[in-house]
């Protein structure tokens, strides 16, 4: 007779443990009763009647999800392989649950397609140098989709565009020329300007044929501070007319 009250006492007090459920302030339960979606309850303390309800949990956390890395072809026909950080989380319990079966698996691949299909309509020189950009870009369309899912994605990241080492070569070679073009420039647009200078110098000098004569002596006296035994110095034209006047 006591076996007989012991069972259905266990069954009973099984029934209530399995009623109480606890939820942490970053999960929610989502309860279906008979099947048919009821409410979303939490945190803390919660009774799901046993064979009536269903609950399954959802955390409201920030997911940081790493996004394998993708070969692509950039429209410049470079091929490179590409990852990326995703971080979301779930801001409607409801519709992650009913909406899609595992959003955390449909959002990895839905991160891994569109990583795909936005960075192969850039050149290889856009991944490099514009990520920012990119990386709105690649928020947008993220968001676009798993909003459907109730979920936020707060944010995309792209963390290594890897090279083939030919090609590393390539743009090592490439960054060399680069620089030598650019020296080229600068000291082209140096003797430019020397050039100039020594037009408008020589403009002013000619106006002024005294001045000539002064540089002339100028000259003379640094060379002569310099240790030469002989200096060969030519005479301008004009201290020769001056000098053939004086002897007619």
């Amino acid at each position: 007779m006591d076996l007989m009250l012991i069972i259905p006492i266990a069954f009973v007090v099984i029934l209530l443990f399995s009623a109480v459920n606890i939820l942490k302030e970053y999960e929610r339960g989502v309860i279906f009763l008979l099947g048919r979606f009821w409410k979303v309850k939490g945190p803390g303390l919660i009774i799901v009647v046993p064979f009536f309800q269903q609950m399954t949990r959802v955390q409201l956390r920030t997911v940081v999800l790493d996004v394998p890395s993708q070969d692509l072809i950039t429209r410049d026909n470079v091929s490179v392989r590409v990852n990326a950080v995703v971080y979301f989380r779930v801001v409607d319990p409801q519709k992650a649950i009913i909406q899609i079966e595992d959003y955390f698996e449909a959002t990895s691949q839905l991160a891994q397609t569109t990583l795909r299909s936005v960075l192969g309509q850039h050149e290889l020189d856009d991944l490099l140098a514009e990520r920012e950009k990119l990386n709105k870009d690649l928020q947008t369309i993220l968001a676009a989709t798993a909003d459907n899912w109730g979920i936020n994605v707060l944010n995309v990241e792209i963390k290594h565009v890897d090279l083939n080492e030919t090609m590393v070569r390539a743009i090592a070679a490439q960054a060399e020329a680069e620089r030598e073009r650019r020296a080229k420039i600068i000291n082209a647009e140096g003797e430019m300007q020397a050039a100039q200078k020594l037009q408008e110098a020589a403009a002013i000098l000619s106006q002024q044929p005294a001045a000539i004569q002064l540089r002339y002596l100028q000259t003379l006296i640094d060379i002569a501070g310099d240790k030469t035994s002989t200096i060969v110095f030519p005479l301008p034209m004009e201290f020769m007319a001056t000098l053939m006047n004086k002897l007619k």
